[in-house]
């Protein structure tokens, strides 16, 4: 039962450079996938709100694209959502890897949070991969800069109940801000736009990962069926054959790759219609990076 003068609830931005391991993270905490996942960087582009509730608190995480200098506009944009992230939290988790900090990156990143008034904690990712003395000469950088560091393995998925108390205990009380059922609030075409470009990431190597976004032209959304269109986009057509593949081999692996995750994600049969169009610049492209989503 939900006693609401002690319940806990509140935004947790969790932020870090690139491939450090926050979509993992989160994905563990919250009990279910559903930031999409590769070894590459820029595999996240945009925020991503994951809920986990109980009957003591409500935890909004916020998953945000890895810090990075930016190279194009679609690079400012994902700066701009992590800085309204952090400016909308109740708590910063500040992500990094145990084998390399502090990189450029955290450098540059650390500078970002100073002057924020928000408590902060740190965790130190990736522990299994160094030694003990390595880890407690890092925790203690981290304590000196930190309201709390902790070491963890986000990839095992170790201290999930541990971290979610630490979370809440620096929370605000508010009784919940969304519905408890729920575990995000963006819609299923979000989901399946954000699996098709995993299966990008995942299926391709070189720039074509980076060079691409998906966008979903229909959604149709039936008793027993998700019939779903979505375009490829490429900024040359020099990609067109890499994407497509021989024969349509690679674009219908990644057709079928979506497909599979989105039917299990979704509980129901799904059927994807893949399309590839060249759409030069669309990294560099105001209007491009608004249809996709990234208005500023």
């Amino acid at each position: 039962m939900i006693d609401l003068d002690k319940y806990k609830c509140g935004f947790v931005a969790i932020i870090g450079k690139p491939n450090v391991g926050k979509s993992t993270l989160m994905n563990h905490l919250i009990g279910t996938k559903l930031s999409i996942i590769s070894s590459k960087p820029q595999t996240t582009r945009q925020s991503l709100k994951g809920f986990y509730s109980d009957e003591q608190k409500q935890i909004i995480f916020v998953d945000t694209p890895g810090f990075l200098k930016p190279r194009y506009e679609l690079h400012n944009r994902m700066l701009d959502i992590i800085k309204s992230s952090l400016k909308d939290s109740d708590l910063i988790v500040f992500i990094t890897d145990a084998n390399h900090f502090p990189t450029d990156y955290d450098k540059e990143l650390l500078a970002e949070l100073k002057p924020l008034r928000t408590p902060k904690i740190a965790l130190l990712n990736k522990i299994d991969l160094v030694t003990d003395e390595v880890i407690e000469e890092k925790l203690t950088m981290l304590r000196a800069i930190f309201d709390r560091a902790e070491g963890i393995s986000a990839l095992k998925g170790d201290k999930t109940g541990e971290l979610l108390n630490i979370f809440a205990d620096m929370l605000p009380y508010s009784p919940p801000l969304y519905d408890p059922e729920n575990l995000s609030d963006l819609p299923m075409r979000f989901f399946a736009q954000e699996i098709i470009r995993e299966k990008i990431f995942l299926n391709y190597g070189d720039e074509i990962p980076y060079s691409t976004a998906a966008l979903i032209e229909s959604y149709i959304e039936e008793e027993e069926r998700v019939t779903i269109s979505a375009t490829i986009w490429i900024e040359r057509s020099s990609q067109k054959p890499i994407v497509i593949g021989k024969g349509g081999a690679s674009i219908k692996k990644v057709r079928l790759d979506a497909q599979r995750d989105l039917r299990n994600f979704i509980g129901k049969a799904v059927t994807i219609e893949l399309f590839v169009k060249i759409k030069k610049n669309w990294r560099k492209n105001n209007t491009s990076l608004n249809e996709l989503g990234f208005r500023r």
